[in-house]
């Protein structure tokens, strides 16, 4: 089936089977490796994506399903080899460890960051509930959500 995405800003066209995942198109069509193939399951979180602006698992989403839907990377994060105020600020405070679950983490906190651009500890803890990490603890984690929320406040002053 013939479909097209706008994705991380460009119209990209895709030939897919009915049954192929958002996942998989975006990795193995569009040659985007950042949404990351953890457990095939939506338990992991490794694989979410912006959906029109909401963070989704894109292991759950047939390709087919969302043809003309707007979707966001984590290479779509970075404005013209800027990085973002998420990625700088997971750099910063040591967000990452072995950086699997990263980009994951990095699309769920960008769809908090932009419904609630303040958030306490307890609202960043429950945007990324679904986003599994078995290295940092989620403390360094909430820390690079609460720098780069105070980042881009400063930056909008």
């Amino acid at each position: 089936m013939e479909i097209t995405l706008r994705v991380n800003g460009e119209p990209r066209a895709l030939s897919v089977e009915p049954r192929t995942l958002l996942v998989h198109a975006l990795r193995e069509q569009l040659a985007l490796p950042g949404t990351k193939i953890g457990c095939d399951t939506s338990q992991c979180g490794a694989c979410t994506v912006l959906v029109g602006g909401k963070a989704m698992k894109s292991c759950t989403l047939l390709a087919v399903r969302l043809d003309g839907a707007d979707i966001t990377t984590v290479e779509g994060l970075a404005e013209e080899r800027e990085l973002d105020a998420l990625q700088t600020a997971f750099m910063q405070e040591h967000g990452t460890q072995c950086g699997f679950c990263t980009p994951g983490m990095l699309m769920a906190s960008a769809d908090l960051l932009a419904r609630d651009p303040d958030p306490d500890d307890a609202a960043i803890r429950h945007a990324l509930k679904g986003n599994l990490c078995r290295c940092t603890g989620y403390t360094t984690i909430t820390r690079s959500v609460r720098a780069a929320a105070e980042a881009r406040r400063s930056a909008a002053a």
